[in-house]
């Protein structure tokens, strides 16, 4: 009898031994990375704002997003990262900027649109603005962005093919866009000339690098008649690519397009088909209210610029009226130039205080709606939702920690109140794209950042000795 209950025994243990095998079996399945944070952000459609979280990552993707203690019981990471003090969200996306700016920047302050770009910006650009100077502006640019958790930008600038390089070895994500502008620039002779290249550009970028999207930048309606927006709608149509373009940004520009044309911006780009595919539209300051039905019919994506605007009295763009007609708005910088800095953080509130106090209402643009903008709905309005924004199983592992232990965080009741309304680009401690850290613990991994300043410092030297009297 003994025997038999020993044996007995030794079959109820094997049992139980091997359930508990089965059970810890998914604990063994290995990811690359685990991101903690006393809170994560989803940003998506669930609005998920997760106490002790945590986000697996592998093979540059989300796999999981869930509780630390869920996440860590069904994945063994490679390499996990303290979430202590910490707020997880997805990485910033700054809609609008011109990257290289960044050595022009304090070049010209203090002007109307018109006299900045004509008679300051344009003749520096031709006169300095080689690929050297996009190279080291752009990384300049990322040094500033990446630092302060922007991972996805849209660019707009010269020598496109030099800053599709800059981003591809610093590991950010942007769409990069060649300008097309009808007069002498930087990298052409004339409108003809620069759709000429911005195709060259689009086709050997595109499928060649999975964080850069080449597309078309044609300047503005004032910059680029009918026929030369046209052929620049046509030729995005041919190569499937997107175009990102100033619209309705100044009392100016919509001075010209009704003595021009006849009709406000938006109103004459519908008229010659130019929203027929993916368009971008920067600043969006000046719409009425029948053509913002024509941006929301046509899917047009915004890109709100409250610093720039304000700074160069372009006005105040009726957001909240674009969003409530089904406009995507996102959110961005516009260049240095113009801002004076890249600051997403500062976008934001900025963004949001512009909106209420015009308005006098101060529910408008409510804390958790600018973040929307400046992540998930940025990336809608930018054609990347499947990509980034969020933090979903499947897409691209971009993300953020933001410390919450200096004293501007301390308390906190809310923290999407506290991101939009108190966070700063200094308290950003981490940035992930595509699952490759870029920067840890405020020390940025994939830019040399001192060889940078004294590539910038050096250059511009040159440039003031040549712009003193």
């Amino acid at each position: 009898m003994m025997s038999i209950s020993k044996a007995m025994c030794r079959s109820r243990l094997l049992q139980i031994f091997l359930a508990m095998g089965s059970a810890f079996a998914f604990a063994d399945t290995p990811v690359e990375m685990v991101v903690e944070g006393d809170y994560v952000l989803t940003m998506d459609s669930d609005h998920r704002v997760i106490a002790n979280g945590a986000v697996a990552i592998s093979d540059g993707k989300v796999v999981a997003v869930g509780p630390a203690d869920d996440i860590l019981a069904k994945y063994q990471p490679r390499e996990r990262v303290s979430g202590k003090g910490k707020v997880v969200l997805p990485g910033l996306i700054n809609g609008h900027a011109h990257s290289a700016m960044t050595l022009l920047r304090g070049i010209a302050d203090d002007l109307s649109i018109y006299e900045w770009l004509n008679e300051y910006i344009f003749p520096a650009e031709v006169r300095f603005v080689d690929p050297e100077f996009v190279r080291i502006g752009t990384q300049l640019a990322c040094w500033e962005m990446i630092r302060g958790g922007t991972t996805t930008f849209v660019d707009m600038y010269y020598h496109p093919d030099v800053i599709a390089e800059v981003v591809q070895e610093c590991g950010m994500r942007a769409l990069i866009s060649a300008t097309v502008i009808d007069q002498k620039s930087p990298d052409a002779e004339s409108a003809d000339d620069s759709l000429a290249k911005a195709i060259e550009f689009v086709r050997r970028w595109q499928n060649k690098a999975p964080r850069i999207t080449p597309i078309f930048g044609p300047h503005a309606n004032y910059t680029l008649n009918v026929e030369q927006l046209k052929a620049t709608r046509k030729a995005a149509q041919a190569l499937n690519a997107t175009i990102s373009i100033h619209m309705a940004e100044s009392p100016y520009e919509v001075e010209y397009s009704q003595e021009k044309y006849g009709t406000g911006s938006v109103s004459m780009f519908e008229s010659i088909g130019f929203f027929e595919g993916p368009t971008i539209a920067a600043h969006m300051v000046w719409p009425n209210d029948d053509e913002i039905r024509i941006l929301a019919a046509g899917n047009v994506g915004v890109v709100y610029n409250p610093t720039s605007n304000m700074k160069t009295a372009a006005g105040i763009a009726p957001i909240p009226e674009m969003r409530e007609a089904g406009v995507a708005v996102g959110i961005g910088t516009d260049g240095a130039a113009s801002n004076n800095d890249l600051d997403m953080w500062e976008e934001m509130r900025l963004g949001a205080l512009l909106q209420k106090v015009n308005a006098m209402d101060p529910e408008l643009l409510a804390a958790a709606e600018v973040l929307r903008m400046a992540t998930i709905e940025g990336a809608q309005a930018i054609g990347l939702a499947d990509v980034t924004g969020s933090l979903e199983p499947g897409k691209q592992a971009d993300l953020i920690q933001v410390d919450f232990t200096d004293a501007h965080h301390v308390p906190t009741y809310d923290v999407i109140s506290h991101l939009v309304y108190v966070t700063d680009e200094q308290d950003v401690t981490t940035v992930i794209v595509e699952g490759k850290m870029l920067m840890r613990d405020r020390v940025l991994l994939t830019l040399d950042t001192e060889q940078i300043r004294h590539d910038a410092e050096t250059l511009a030297a040159k440039i003031r000795k040549e712009l003193s009297p």
